[in-house]
């Protein structure tokens, strides 16, 4: 029935996904964000918010994201990566505690803890859901994502990471919102990548019965999330490649 019910969905709410080739020409011009690639959302057992067990969205995801982020670096191409962190006594509510400034739940997964010392990469730790609002210093109002965005030139981003209906979108909107209100000059294109971003699953049946918790289907809402990124602005790809066109 739950097969159905996503196939009828896709079938109402399309989300069409093209392909994205990057190449030499301007390639200073594009920009990768990493969103939330960190112990506690990708790393099974690591936290409240981490995959019980083995997930295939979520470790395909981590495998095409790490491969992806690799390839921009090598190319010494910007790359920005934020990583969710929380103080202990400020929870972010509806969920429970989860990446907690200190431990390894806030920390990179594996297949990236090399980004640390690259050269051509910037992390920042959010405490929010949406990455835009995470990037303003609290203290004088400058946003370290605006400045990465002309510090580089950069007119296309290409975003990857968890959670594709939560994290993904809320920074994909508001980026849009900013490239739009003129706040991110020279960005003109965002695009999603829909193979590099996962969701977590949460059945109905386990669902109920936990407390002031809701169902969340992990390929529905994997979907509802990239339509709603292509409802905003953004554009969706199945494919990235790389080099020279034959």
């Amino acid at each position: 029935m739950m097969s159905q019910t996503i196939d009828l969905l896709k079938k109402e709410l399309p989300v069409e996904e093209g392909r994205l080739h990057l190449n030499g020409d301007g390639a200073k011009t594009t920009g990768l964000v990493l969103v939330d690639l960190v112990n506690g959302f990708c790393t099974v057992g690591a936290g409240n918010l981490a995959p019980k067990v083995a997930d295939k969205q979520i470790s395909e995801m981590v495998e095409e994201s790490a491969r992806i982020a690799r390839l921009f670096c090598e190319k010494k191409w910007p790359v920005f990566a934020f990583l969710d962190t929380h103080h202990p006594d400020i929870p972010e509510h509806p969920y429970p505690p989860h990446c907690i400034l200190g431990t390894d739940e806030a920390n990179l997964i594996p297949a990236l803890q090399w980004l640390e010392n690259d050269p051509s990469a910037t992390l920042r730790r959010k405490d929010c859901i949406d990455g835009f609002l995470g990037s303003i210093d609290k203290h004088d109002g400058s946003n370290v994502f605006v400045d990465w965005v002309r510090n580089n030139d950069i007119k296309l981003l290409l975003v990857v990471g968890i959670c594709t209906d939560i994290c993904v979108l809320d920074f994909v909107s508001s980026a849009l919102s900013a490239r739009n209100r003129g706040f991110l000059s020279p960005l003109e294109d965002v695009v999603v990548y829909s193979r590099a971003c996962a969701t977590y699953d949460l059945p109905l049946h386990i669902a109920e019965t936990l407390k002031d918790t809701i169902a969340h289907p992990q390929e529905l809402m994997h979907h509802i999330g990239l339509y709603m990124a292509q409802g905003r602005g953004a554009k969706v790809v199945s494919e990235v490649s790389f080099g020279a066109l034959p």
